[in-house]
């Protein structure tokens, strides 16, 4: 039998960029296992995208897509 969530009212998304960590905290998993899968386009609730002339990534993980794909939602 699958397990179906089931929601009565839908959270107030304001676009916030949820911290990885905070994500990382959420699910169980560690930062960087949340940032390679960012990166690798594995995980669909956010986007690295890859600083011009760096190695370094920028990360955008909004309240919406964040609560979509893991069911997490902080209004903080």
């Amino acid at each position: 039998m699958s397990k179906n969530n089931y929601y009565t009212q839908i959270p107030e998304f304001t676009g916030r960029n949820v911290p990885i960590k905070e994500i990382a905290l959420a699910i169980g998993k560690d930062a960087q296992y949340i940032r390679l899968g960012l990166q690798r386009g594995i995980l669909k609730f956010g986007y690295a995208i890859k600083r011009n002339n760096s190695s370094r990534y920028s990360y955008y993980c909004s309240d919406k897509a964040v609560w979509e794909e893991i069911g997490y939602f902080n209004n903080k």
